[in-house]
């Protein structure tokens, strides 16, 4: 009796840690650049009372075991690099990725980081950085005295812009991208950024558009890939979950209430 006590509350410490992922997608259903989060469950270990292949008599054994559960854990927090919708935004300095690969920038202790978030802004020196003023990487900084409106990032990273007394864009910089083995072992640290981690593998660098980079599309912003609809849905799931787990619990207490009470 007591295990099924502690194998219903394992289950509702999962299914709360659902709703921390789900409620953590919603909250950043409009940060762009965010890739939802999905709760992954495995079953915990189990007590063996009999073993299949038991010898049950002279000429036969027995067919199945006999297995007790003890619950459910939580395995794993995957996220799903999915690429979100893009929005036309007519900023400047707003760049989204088509496809796959990240951009990089260096945080304040001089490591890199990597974000899919392209709402750039350009500081009083003409460089481009994050909002928290993480510079991208490679540099980028536009001239002194150029034209705002002529600022141009091709499909390929290309970026031109106009200057006063010259009549052709010049070129003043390439942006690059970076992929992962496996994206979905970089560690997120907030702020639109993730850094590389042994289970990711080692950022490979490309142009935008070849060797299976995205392409960067200027005056767009990738936005969160959260679907309202799937995670209203999963969060019914796991909210009825709770109570089934809930109620097995009662129903273990009053199970253990009746014999309490058989001698009176």
């Amino acid at each position: 009796m007591v295990r099924s006590l502690w194998t219903a509350a394992s289950g509702m410490i999962g299914q709360q840690a659902s709703i921390d992922t789900i409620s953590n997608n919603l909250a950043n259903v409009n940060t762009p650049g965010f890739k939802k989060v999905r709760a992954d469950f495995e079953d915990l270990i189990y007590q063996t009372v009999r073993i299949a292949g038991t010898p049950a008599t002279e000429d036969t054994v027995v067919p199945s075991p006999i297995q007790m559960g003890s619950g459910v854990k939580l395995a794993a927090t995957q996220r799903q690099f999915l690429q979100g919708a893009l929005q036309n935004t007519e900023n400047n300095s707003d760049i989204a990725i088509q496809g796959d690969g990240f951009f990089r920038t260096m945080t304040y202790d001089g490591t890199y980081a990597y974000t899919r978030d392209g709402s750039f802004k350009i500081d009083s020196n003409g460089q481009f950085v994050t909002s928290d003023g993480y510079k991208l990487m490679p540099e980028l900084v536009l001239p002194q005295g150029f034209i705002p409106d002529t600022l141009s990032i091709a499909q390929d990273g290309r970026v031109t812009v106009k200057v006063p007394g010259q009549d052709d864009p010049i070129q003043v910089g390439q942006l690059e991208l970076y992929r992962f083995p496996n994206p979905v072992g970089l560690s997120s640290i907030g702020e639109n950024l993730f850094k590389v981690s042994n289970a990711s593998g080692d950022p490979i660098a490309g142009r935008p558009g070849f060797d299976g980079m995205g392409k960067t599309i200027h005056k767009f912003l990738e936005m969160s890939n959260v679907s309202v609809v799937r995670e209203m849905v999963n969060m019914i799931v796991a909210q009825r979950a709770y109570e089934f787990n809930s109620k097995a619990i009662q129903t273990s207490d009053n199970m253990l209430g009746t014999a309490t009470n058989l001698k009176r």
